[in-house]
């Protein structure tokens, strides 16, 4: 009934919705026959239904090393979050995890639902990964033991300064961006990008589920860790539960427009990144999250609902992206239009207002040249 009501509101998502719809039900179809790729493949549309989309439209051979290099980290991902372990049982685990991947005998209970699964029966993953080229091997083993050594050390350490935010989200998102330039690379269809550039690949996103996130991860606490910087959210709040508060969403409103200038600093070397790439799979894999979020920032800003609940785009407008995105002209077009979006909820009362503004004209000049320039070559 509801996908009815938003089709009836937005009938120009119908096509796109469909599309996404038949595609999701080819890649059910395509899932490998051989036990260890078909328990990876069905595990990855259970724990990341959109990756899944975007990771089976690339080339066999990336597809797989791509699969598994995501599971490897998710694993990784469910002992960092699995408050229940022990710290002194985790941290090893955490620090040795790049060297199970090559033990098929070896598995480690904890997480729930599909992630527990997952962990139970990781020698699937173990033989899978067995499976790929050496050059994609390394470049998973040298991530998951950099994200893993990260992991450890910020159990022992909050994220208080904008520099340790950074330097977190680096550990468990833009070492992904690293690893994925690897694996690019390792498949002899990219050049290697410049580490900045895929850094800022894995923080944008990283950056946008933290801000889109806080209500769900405030309310597990203290079972789960807040990683809004004390550095951003202490201009506003004495202490970072006040800010769900309605009688404090004035305040509230201002630290999450703080955090979003913060994560729109990454969204000119994602462009760069992407104007980059030569395969048209690649480019879609890597394009389509990015623009899912720069309009998740647009929708955020701003918006006191951040507070009350999950804000997220329209299945409808996602599948448009996922149908529309197809060239470097399209992602200038997208991040144009959110931009604006996000420029016309701007306030000049805001204290970061002039800050919010000054990345975003940049980026309005950058695109509208970049889209001009495109057009002109093309005609």
């Amino acid at each position: 009934m509801g996908m009815v009501k938003a089709v009836l509101e937005h009938p120009e998502d119908l096509i796109p919705l469909t599309k996404m719809m038949m595609t999701a039900e080819k890649i059910k179809r395509q899932i490998p026959p051989e036990p260890h790729w078909g328990f990876a493949y069905s595990m990855l549309q259970k724990v990341s239904r959109s990756f899944a989309l975007v990771i089976q439209q690339l080339d066999v051979e990336l597809r797989n090393a791509v699969c598994i290099f995501y599971l490897v980290l998710r694993a990784l991902d469910t002992v960092e979050d699995d408050t229940s372990i022990p710290v002194d049982i985790k941290v090893p685990i955490l620090l040795e995890f790049h060297e199970h991947i090559y033990d098929r005998d070896w598995h480690f209970s904890c997480g729930t639902n599909s992630y527990k699964v997952l962990m139970d029966k990781f020698h699937f993953i173990s033989i899978a990964f067995s499976e790929l080229g050496k050059s994609y091997q390394e470049a998973i083993k040298d991530v998951t033991a950099r994200m893993g050594a990260g992991m450890a050390k910020f159990m022992f350490k909050e994220v208080e300064t904008v520099d340790d935010y950074d330097e977190y989200c680096h550990y468990v998102a833009g070492l992904v961006g690293l690893g994925l330039s690897k694996l690019f690379r390792a498949s002899k269809l990219e050049n290697m990008a410049p580490d900045s550039l895929s850094n800022s690949m894995g923080l944008f996103l990283q950056k946008t589920n933290i801000i889109r996130d806080f209500l769900e991860d405030i309310n597990e606490m203290p079972k789960s860790r807040m990683f809004w910087p004390w550095q951003i959210w202490n201009k506003y709040a004495n202490k970072l539960e006040d800010l769900k508060y309605e009688e404090n969403s004035v305040e509230s409103v201002q630290c999450l427009n703080d955090m979003v200038t913060n994560a729109l600093v990454h969204a000119e070397d994602c462009l760069k990144y992407l104007s980059n790439l030569k395969t048209h799979t690649i480019f879609r894999f890597c394009a389509i999250p990015q623009i899912m979020a720069i309009g998740t920032l647009a929708l955020c800003y701003d918006n006191e609902k951040v507070f009350r609940g999950v804000v997220k785009m329209r299945r409808g407008l996602t599948a448009r992206i996922c149908d529309q995105t197809r060239s470097m002209a399209d992602v200038y077009g997208a991040f144009y239009d959110f931009s604006s979006l996000l420029e016309t909820k701007i306030d000049e009362k805001d204290p970061n207002a002039i800050l919010t503004r000054k990345p975003i004209i940049e980026k309005y000049i950058l695109m509208h040249s970049m889209v001009l320039s495109i057009v002109i070559v093309h005609y």
